[in-house]
């Protein structure tokens, strides 16, 4: 069996190859997190109840881990760091289980 170390320079090459991939990775995360910023402005989105509506209680809720955690919505894609007390204008009662 013949074992044959990654040469010099195909590490460069990969070294070289990363860091230009990084800081497009980087820079879409902060787009991203700019346009939830902006839909979530859009949506008066805020980490408590409003007249006893809560995300926990919407239908456009995707619940987090437990029922504690943060989870995410529908209405705004990618985000999971929204509040289960949280309250927004885009609020629409669950049905009934």
């Amino acid at each position: 069996m013949h074992n044959s170390p990654v040469s010099r320079r195909r590490m460069l090459s990969l070294i070289a190859g990363s860091a230009i991939v990084m800081p497009a990775v980087l820079t879409a995360g902060r787009a991203h997190a700019e346009q939830n910023k902006a839909i979530r402005d859009a949506l008066k989105y805020q980490d408590s109840p409003m007249k006893g509506q809560q995300c926990s209680g919407c239908m456009q809720f995707v619940p987090g881990k437990t029922p504690k955690d943060r989870g995410g919505c529908k209405v705004i894609a990618g985000d999971t760091e929204i509040s289960p007390q949280g309250w927004c204008t885009a609020w629409v009662a669950a049905p009934a289980k």
